[in-house]
Order: structure tokens, then C-alpha cells, then sequence
């Protein structure tokens, strides 16, 4: 979306300016008019494609969003009642404006588990603006779910 409006916009500019330097040729006579503007409107132009690719390759890369301390998410989520601990917690873009999480937390076998999945989804949407979170739940006695070392 962004780099539609950015494309509309650079369009516009650029037919601005090529009307700009036909006036300015035709009333001064001055040929350097054109490729002046034409300058000034790739200068513009640059410093948001780059924005937008770095964007893009952020995307790609499923990197987590700059807006995101993970290790706070991490932090905050071990302190919800009734959690004992947090591992494979994954923060990421999915695309423009849409961030993701996915985490497992280890519960006190006496937690009251919808509870905690609620505190925690709540927790990662009203702080972090993380809409889309999957959370899994462990009970402390489960033993199957094993952090990975990759």
C-alpha cells in the first residue's frame, strides 16, 4: 500500500514538474529547468524506496519489529500469575501493520490455564499492539514440550 501511495505521489510530482519546466523553458528560455526538477523529484524518491525495501526485506526475513523489545514481551509474559516460565517466544511481521507471536508458557499445574491465556493475550495486545498472538500452555508437569537449541 505504502509503495502504491508512494508511486501515485511521485507521479503527480513528476508531472508537476515536467509542466513546471515547460513553463519555466518556454517563458526564460533556461534548458537546465527539466533535468533540475527532474533531480530534486529523484531525490525525493530515493530515501523512500530505500525505506520501503528495508521494509520489505524485514518482512521477509521475519525479523521482529522494531517497536518490539522481545526480551520485555519475555519479561512481561513470565510475570502473568500462574507462569512459571516462557521459552520459544517468536516475534514477528507477518506483513504492513501486523505483528505476530507465538509462545509457550510453562503453568503451575494449579493455574487456572484460561486465565493465563487470556492475561497474556490481553497483555500482548494492549502493550505490545500484538493482535495475533498462538500461545501454548504447558503445565509444569508436562514434560514432552522441549525448548529447541537451533
Amino acid at each position: 500500500m505504502e509503495g502504491a501511495y508512494t508511486e501515485v505521489l511521485a507521479d503527480l510530482l513528476g508531472s508537476i514538474g515536467v509542466i513546471a519546466a515547460a513553463v519555466v523553458y518556454l517563458s526564460t528560455g533556461w534548458p537546465l529547468a527539466d533535468p533540475l526538477i527532474a533531480i530534486a523529484i529523484g531525490l525525493w524518491i530515493i530515501p523512500r524506496a530505500i525505506r520501503l525495501g528495508w521494509k520489505a526485506v524485514s518482512i521477509l526475513a521475519e525479523s521482529a519489529p522494531s517497536s518490539v523489545d522481545v526480551d520485555a514481551v519475555l519479561t512481561d509474559l513470565a510475570g502473568v500469575d500462574g507462569v512459571t516460565g516462557v521459552h520459544d517466544l517468536h516475534v514477528w511481521t507477518l506483513t504492513s501493520n501486523m505483528d505476530l507471536a507465538t509462545a509457550h508458557l510453562v503453568v503451575s499445574d494449579a493455574a487456572d490455564l484460561h486465565s493465563v491465556l487470556h492475561t497474556a493475550r490481553h497483555f500482548l495486545k494492549t502493550t505490545w499492539g500484538i493482535d495475533h498472538a498462538t500461545i501454548q500452555v504447558e503445565p509444569e508437569s508436562h514434560a514432552d514440550c522441549v525448548e529447541q537449541s537451533w
